[in-house]
């Protein structure tokens, strides 16, 4: 499925960066020993800056410090999504149709794991994009990561 935290850590950190009026657009753990990795992605109408994350840091710091959720070591970064933005769900899926996309599936299918192309829609759990003409179905369990590809004017 696509990389996120445990639905346990969404929950818990949902309500502490709504509060302050930012969108949560999803949360990354890369577990790495020492070097674990918390991502934190959020957004804004306007755009998220520098001072944002920092708000976001300071905020959800302070509550994994309190409830703990994550044993060992790990560094906490707070970032907005960009303009290769990654998708996490559904709704993800379903909010950007028409947007140009990459994405890659945890095993093969036709001899393929990565593929780009115009998204579509989701229909029965399958992520529809067309590539290079063709449509092509997508199992949405089956995918590992997928991002926008940047469009420039």
């Amino acid at each position: 499925m696509i990389r996120q935290a445990p639905l346990g850590l969404q929950k818990l950190i949902e309500p502490a960066v709504t509060v302050l009026g930012y969108e949560l657009v999803g949360i990354e753990y890369l577990p790495q020993g020492r070097h674990s990795l918390l991502r934190i992605y959020i957004d804004a109408p306007d755009g998220v800056t520098i001072d944002d994350c920092q708000r976001v840091s300071h905020q959800v710091d302070g509550l994994l410090d309190v409830e703990d959720p994550i044993s060992g070591q790990y560094s906490l970064e707070v970032s907005s999504p960009g303009a290769d933005r990654l998708l996490f769900n559904v709704e993800h899926f379903i909010r950007f149709t028409g947007r140009r996309i990459k994405l890659r599936l945890d095993s093969l299918l036709e001899g393929r794991r990565n593929f780009t192309g115009v998204l579509q829609g989701v229909q029965d759990g399958n992520v529809l994009i067309e590539e290079d003409g063709k449509a092509l179905s997508l199992p949405l369990d089956k995918i590992e990561v997928a991002r926008l590809v940047p469009e420039f004017d």
